[in-house]
């Protein structure tokens, strides 16, 4: 093993893959490698509608949020979430099936 940094840190823990990612817990540095790993766990898993929960705020961290989603190119498209839903609080992020796509 080495001490060189991977291009994904490995998360200190396993994620449930539940739909919903609240990035409240984790440290900015790390946003960027979460939001791209968990969103290709849950397309790997089917679920393509899920709700990235980064807080209202100054808006920064929505920012970040969808500058990653921008540059995935298996992330259909993504929205603010409803009022009942988090508003500007949360994204809610549309992926492409995994595997083939059919026409």
């Amino acid at each position: 093993m080495t001490d060189e940094p991977a291009n994904l840190p490995e998360l200190p823990m396993a994620l449930p893959v539940t739909g919903e990612l609240d990035l409240h817990t984790f440290r900015p540095q790390d946003v960027k490698a979460v939001v791209m790993e968990y969103l290709e766990a849950c397309r790997t898993q089917g679920l393509l509608e899920v709700r990235v929960v980064h807080g209202k705020g100054l808006g920064q961290l929505r920012q970040t949020v969808h500058a990653v989603l921008a540059k995935l190119p298996w992330v259909e498209s993504f929205t603010l979430a409803g009022e009942h839903y988090g508003g500007t609080g949360a994204t809610v992020v549309h992926l492409k099936p995994a595997g083939p796509s059919a026409g």
